[in-house]
This record gives C-alpha cells, sequence and structure tokens, in this order.
C-alpha cells in the first residue's frame, strides 16, 4: 500500500474523529450521506468496469488505434468529441474509460476531447435546457461548447 494513501486515510480518520467529538449528531447525518453517496456510485463503477472488460475483450487495439490513435487526426478528434457529447454518463466514470483507451492505443488528445465534450456538451439534456433557456441559448452554448472542446483537445495534445 502507498505511503501518501496511508497518511490521507489516517488525516480522514483524524477529521472524523474531531468531528465526532464536535458534534456526534452532524457527523453521524455528514457520514450517513456519504454512505448514501458510495451505495449510488457503485453502479457507475459497475458499469464502467463492465464497459472497460467488453473494450478489452471485443475491440482490438489496433482498431482503437486507427480511429483514436495518433495518425487519426482531426476525424479521431471529431469522433471522441461527437460520443462524449452523446453519451450521458458521470465525468468520474470517463477517466478509467479514457485511460483503457490510451492504454489501448489511443492518443491523449482524443482522451481530452471525449473527457471535455462529455462534460460540457448536454445533448441527453437539451429538451431541459431549450425549456428553461430557450432554443437560442441551448444551441449557441452546445456549439461554443463543441468547438471549446476541440480546442481544448488540440491544445493538450500539442503540450502532452
Amino acid at each position: 500500500m502507498a505511503i501518501d494513501f496511508i497518511i490521507l486515510n489516517l488525516l480522514v480518520l483524524v477529521a472524523l474523529g474531531i468531528s465526532f467529538f464536535k458534534s456526534k449528531e452532524k457527523t453521524s447525518k455528514v457520514v450517513k450521506i456519504a454512505f448514501n453517496s458510495l451505495v449510488n456510485t457503485v453502479p457507475y463503477i459497475m458499469i464502467t468496469i463492465v464497459i472497460i472488460g467488453i473494450m478489452q475483450g471485443f475491440i482490438p487495439n489496433n482498431l482503437i488505434a486507427e480511429y483514436l490513435g495518433e495518425k487519426s487526426g482531426i476525424s479521431g478528434v471529431l469522433l471522441a468529441s461527437l460520443i462524449g457529447a452523446i453519451l450521458y454518463i458521470p465525468a468520474f466514470v470517463s477517466f478509467p474509460l479514457v485511460a483503457s483507451l490510451i492504454e489501448k492505443g489511443a492518443s491523449v488528445m482524443i482522451g481530452a476531447a471525449f473527457i471535455t465534450s462529455l462534460t460540457m456538451i448536454g445533448f441527453t439534456s437539451m429538451p431541459l435546457e431549450i425549456k428553461e433557456f430557450g432554443i437560442k441559448f441551448t444551441v449557441l452554448r452546445n456549439i461554443s461548447s463543441f468547438i471549446a472542446a476541440i480546442v481544448i483537445a488540440v491544445i493538450i495534445g500539442v503540450l502532452l
């Protein structure tokens, strides 16, 4: 076990102890909320494991490298951005998914395109956004977010 993991957990336990000493009621309430959050994230973690498993088992490395690798260029960035814009998964699920793609040959720029478009573009929430903010705002926000996601991905690709 890594020393930083041990130190972090010890600090959390000390902080939890101090909190419990100051207010048992508030600490108990917060621990219950944290536990419920953990229970709510388990399905997403399981989905991530399943998706990564399917990807590892059925998608050959050369296919990922061809469509999402360094040589895929702007078409790979656009493909990853479109997939990220359409999918509706929590951002924390995307990080291990992208790490797995990178291990199989995808470029960092592609990973950045996927994550930024996933978090910035609300394709599945568009009906609600249109209802609350109007169609003009929603379309302009999503188009500008798509462009920004591509620009961010290219900058990350150049820097890394």
